[in-house]
This record gives structure tokens, C-alpha cells and sequence, in this order.
């Protein structure tokens, strides 16, 4: 027999009954019923239920055991008792009889149970992460995330993607998140970096003839935790194309996203077909760039119902014309207590207030606005919106460039406050025609809104024509650039990339780049784009963003073998540490530390 196991703790079935086995594992829970000891042992593939009674020869042996200690176990599969089977356990229809056993590592005092999923505080889950993982729900995280992989890896080569692998140690980017540096021992004075993604790599891949690149890709960024944002550290899908168009990189990634999230949902619903939504119809209707569609409530400019009306707060508003009034309704939400709680929910998120109109029975408008805008234009907006008796509609107003994230968020807790968001399931959606510019008011210039190495989304010539005053025209400009969404969480930002040097000059000239500032920063992609570039596109999905949905989680955290804590430490390692005088001097490096 093998000095260990004869067979893991998940793989013993009725059809083992009589035969003498070995396993080895973690005490998961001991249980005394009247003398009678019961070890639940653990491994990796599952639990077993052993028992020894006083007349087992290692009674007095196991009356020793303790949580988590690692023994090894002796004895015969038997059949459980009548009424002591467990049906939701694959062991749950056998025992061992324990004859034998042998401590391999006896464990001391637990600072954290691991038996159970009660809370406990992060920073003793962290320091201690190699105990946290062996608790149920965060182990089955850890193989399903390995799963998840292991299918996006397989279908992306099925479709006809190559996997690469991109340099760890690079230049310093100027552009992005703030960099990790690694000092060079061989090069005084210089840094690598960590690549806050594979950006340049991939595209250098596609110039270099490849065609078609993926890689599970490790990005390091040196900026402060989120809940749906590792710090130091994260991983990506990372996809580049050539001689592609738009709709060609979402033929090719929304068919992998679409089968790994149906492959691992549990039976939740996924989207069939992604919708494509333009930038600006999602923050109108939704109040994000990111919306959760899940949420069925959509926004409407009811700007016409209330100018010159008798509410003159959003009368004297919509005399500029840049400032509109939106509605947000809220289905089931017409009772005074719930629109008051609003109001009070709005005035602590810094607003004055959030206006509303009930609608009673009989259709009849309540409130404050519903009195002073008169019958007829609330029954005109009740219509407009959809909404029945027992509903109500929300408002704000002013300049909508100022007002649409609070909006968004004024809709997002509605749809929760009204459970009206469809929780199990999986709502994908492509947001595009970001825009390509903005306009800087604390520079007062023109700026780069999102991407700034994407193709405009008109002809080269058309836009190597575009007069550089024309803020108008410039500020109208859309790029081809795309995001992914699902339920409300951005799964990444993609793009048909500026392969054209012409066009590149002039689009950082526009957002106040001269032509010498681009070469000294973003010479060598230059100068791989000018010696015969293909047209070519790509995109990223965030591994850790797409296993946290699979898995129900709300934080990265949940989903990551070894994370670090908000503050960028890791608690486990001693991770980021002092090092030697002497490793400073290989390094040419005098530290200079701030005063405390």
C-alpha cells in the first residue's frame, strides 16, 4: 500500500465497502457522540467520515486529534447506519473504521477556524491566507478560476489564436496608471518597469505578421485597491487581431465570453447576443458607461414637460440650453415614505434633493412638483414614462455633463430598493462610440477622453483634413473604441489601434502633443507603425473581474490565491520589506526617506 493513500478523501463509494484502505488529510471536524469518534477528513478532492469507537485498537490515539491536524488513516469501508447517510456528500454513503493511524503534522493553536464560513477580519484572513484557503467556498473558487482558464485558454485556440508570451521586465510607459520599477544593477541609474499590460508587445506582434495573439497575461499597475481592482497585481485576457474591423474582434471574443460564462453559471441565463450601446445613448438611459442591464429601468429627458411650467426651479434651469430634466421611473415606487426616503438618500449623497411625482388611484399626480406643473403635463409625463397608478418618477436636472453619474446612481438604487434587478443572470452589453476627445477646462483645451491610440472612427483622409480649431467638429469626433460589460462591472476596454503614423501625429497634435514630445515618448512604436503596419484591433477582459461574477463574489479578493491587502501589503510574506545595505549598494541606491 502506498506510504500515504490507497485513495484520495473524495473517491470512496459503496462499491469499496469491505475493503481495507489508507487516506490521508486534514481534520476537518472531530465529533464525540457518546464515545464514539467521528474525524471528517479532508483533502483537496473532498470529505470522508471515519470512526472510531473504544474498541478500535487507535481509539486512544484519535481521542488526540485536534482541528486541522494532517493524519494518516487506516481501516475498513463500511456502510454508514441506517439514517446516517449523507446524500450531499459523494463519501456520504460510507465510513471507515479506523485501525490505524499516524500523525503527520500536528497543528497548534488556529488564529481562525477553518470548519465553517463565518466572517472573520481581513487582515487576519490575509496574514493567514494558507488557512483561509482551506475553507470550502474560497477552495472552490481557487479550481474554478484554474477551470475558467483552462476553457478561455482552449477557445481561443480553437479559434485559431497563438498564444505568446510578452516581456515581465520593460520601459517605463509614460502614459497610463503609475509604474513598478525595478532597478538595474548592470545599468546605474536605470529602471525596468513592470508592464502595466502588454499593450505595445501585442501590437509590435501583429507588425511583426503574427495575425491572430492571445496570453493569460500578467499586468502590474501601482495604484490603490478597489473592490473590483487588485492592487500590484492582475491578470488578463489579453487579444490582439490584424486586418480586423470592430465588428470582427467582437465575432471573435463574444463567443468565448458567451460559452465560459454559460459553461460555468450554474444554469443562469446568459445573454444570446450582445447589444451594441453608444456612449452617449448609455449615459442617457442608464446614467454609466458600464450599466447594469439587469436593472430594466431607463431614463427619459422630460425636458419639454417642464419648460415654462409652473415649477420654476427647472423652468429657469432649461433657459440655458445646455440643461435638461431627466425622469428616472420607478415602478411600484408611488408611496409618500418611499419617495421620501429618496429625497433623504439623494441630500446624503451631497444633492439637494431628488424631486418625484406619485401617480395615486385614479392616475392623479402627487407632490410638490405634481402641483406646480398642473395635471395636464403630469399626466403628458406619466404617459411618456409607461407608468401606472401606485408607480412614481424621479427627477434631476441642471447640466447633464455634471448630473448623469448621480443619475446613474439614483437609478442603480431604485432598481435595488424596488427589487426590480433581475439578480441570476448574466447581462452582457458592448459600449461604443466613446468620444474621442473632451474638452479640458482646467487647461481650457482639447484632450483625449479614453483611448489615445485609437482610429478615429472616420476615414484617415477625413480626418488628416479636420482644421485643429474646430473644437466643434473635434469635440463630435468618436473613436473605435469598445468596452465589454456584464451586469454592471466593465470587463474591459478594447480598440481598433492608430496603425497609421500620419494620423497618430496629428491626433496627439490636436490634444496638444508637438511632434517631438511623441517621438521622445512612443519613437519605437512609431517607428515599427511607419515601416508597414497592418490595420489591427484588440482587447483585454480581466480574468479576476470575469471569476468573480462566475463565483458570486463582490471582491477580487475572494477570487485571487494570494492577494494583497487595500494598503497594497501582503500580509502573508512581509510583502513590501526593508532589504540590505548591501543590496542598495549593488543597486547604486540611496534611499531618501520622508520625515515622520
Amino acid at each position: 500500500m502506498h506510504r500515504y493513500r490507497s485513495h484520495t478523501c473524495g473517491a470512496l463509494r459503496e462499491s469499496d465497502i469491505g475493503q481495507s484502505v489508507r487516506l490521508s488529510g486534514w481534520c476537518h471536524r472531530i465529533r464525540d457522540h457518546g464515545g464514539v469518534l467521528f474525524i471528517d477528513l479532508r483533502d483537496h478532492y473532498g470529505l470522508t467520515q471515519c470512526v472510531a469507537d473504544p474498541d478500535s485498537p487507535a481509539f486512544k490515539d484519535v481521542e488526540k486529534f485536534r482541528s486541522e491536524w494532517v493524519v494518516r488513516i487506516d481501516g475498513k469501508v463500511r456502510r454508514r447506519p441506517e439514517g446516517t447517510d449523507n446524500p450531499e456528500l459523494p463519501t456520504g454513503m460510507v465510513e471507515i473504521y479506523i485501525s490505524e493511524i499516524e500523525v503527520l503534522g500536528p497543528a497548534g493553536d488556529l488564529p481562525m477556524p477553518v470548519f465553517g464560513e463565518q466572517d472573520y477580519p481581513e487582515d487576519i484572513r490575509l496574514k493567514y491566507r494558507f488557512l483561509d484557503l482551506r475553507r470550502e467556498r474560497l477552495h472552490r473558487n481557487i479550481i474554478k478560476r484554474g477551470q475558467i482558464i483552462d476553457s478561455i485558454r482552449k477557445r481561443m485556440k480553437d479559434q485559431g489564436f497563438f498564444e505568446f508570451q510578452t516581456p515581465i521586465l520593460t520601459a517605463s510607459s509614460p502614459e497610463g496608471a503609475r509604474d513598478f520599477l525595478v532597478p538595474s544593477r548592470l545599468h546605474p541609474g536605470k529602471f525596468y518597469a513592470l508592464p502595466q499590460a502588454p499593450q505595445q508587445f501585442k501590437q509590435l506582434t501583429m507588425i511583426a505578421g503574427f495575425d491572430r495573439y492571445f496570453q493569460i497575461a500578467p499586468c502590474f499597475r501601482d495604484e490603490d485597491a478597489r473592490a473590483d481592482r487588485s492592487p500590484g497585481e492582475f491578470y488578463q485576457l489579453d487579444v490582439e487581431m490584424s486586418f480586423v474591423t470592430q465588428a470582427d474582434v467582437f465575432s471573435a471574443v463574444e463567443p468565448v465570453m458567451r460559452g465560459v460564462f454559460e459553461e460555468f453559471a450554474g444554469g443562469k441565463p446568459v445573454t444570446a447576443k450582445f447589444p451594441l450601446i453608444p456612449y452617449k445613448e448609455a449615459v442617457t438611459k442608464y446614467g454609466s458607461d458600464k450599466p447594469d442591464l439587469r436593472n430594466p429601468i431607463e431614463m427619459q429627458d422630460v425636458s419639454e414637460h417642464f419648460r415654462g411650467s409652473g415649477f420654476k426651479v427647472f423652468a429657469r434651469m432649461l433657459e440655458d440650453p445646455k440643461n435638461r430634466v431627466w425622469a428616472i421611473p420607478a415602478t411600484g415606487g408611488g408611496s409618500r415614505a418611499f419617495c421620501d426616503r429618496m429625497n433623504s438618500w439623494a441630500q446624503g449623497e451631497g444633492q439637494p434633493g431628488l424631486g418625484y411625482i406619485m401617480w395615486r388611484e385614479g392616475g392623479e399626480g402627487a407632490g410638490p412638483l405634481a402641483n406646480n406643473i398642473g395635471a395636464e403635463r403630469t399626466v403628458a409625463i406619466r404617459g411618456q414614462l409607461g407608468l401606472k397608478e401606485g408607480d412614481a418618477a424621479f427627477f434631476v436636472a441642471g447640466d447633464p455633463e455634471k448630473f448623469w453619474k448621480f443619475a446613474g446612481l439614483a437609478r442603480t438604487r431604485l432598481g435595488e430598493e424596488l427589487n426590480l434587478v433581475a439578480k441570476d443572470r448574466f447581462e452582457f452589453c458592448w459600449i461604443v462610440d466613446f468620444p474621442m476627445y473632451e474638452w479640458n477646462e482646467e487647461e481650457k483645451k482639447i484632450d483625449f477622453s479614453h483611448n489615445p491610440f485609437s482610429m478615429p472612427n472616420i476615414e484617415p483622409e477625413a480626418f488628416l483634413a479636420l482644421d485643429p480649431n474646430d473644437n466643434d467638429a473635434l469635440l463630435g469626433l468618436k473613436a473605435i473604441q469598445y468596452d465589454i460589460v456584464c451586469n454592471g462591472i466593465e470587463l474591459s476596454s478594447g480598440a481598433i489601434r492608430n496603425h497609421r503614423p500620419d494620423v497618430m501625429k496629428k491626433a496627439f497634435a490636436i490634444a496638444g502633443y508637438p511632434e517631438d514630445v511623441l517621438e521622445a515618448k512612443f519613437g519605437g512604436m512609431l517607428r515599427a507603425l511607419s515601416l508597414g503596419a497592418p490595420p489591427h484591433g484588440g482587447i483585454a477582459p480581466g480574468i479576476d473581474r470575469i471569476v468573480m461574477l462566475l463565483c458570486g463574489e463582490e471582491n477580487l479578493r475572494e477570487v485571487v490565491l494570494f492577494p494583497m491587502n487595500q494598503r497594497a501589503e501582503d500580509l502573508l510574506m512581509g510583502a513590501p520589506s526593508e532589504v540590505t545595505p548591501k543590496q542598495l549598494r549593488e543597486l547604486h541606491i540611496r534611499l531618501n526617506l520622508p520625515q515622520t
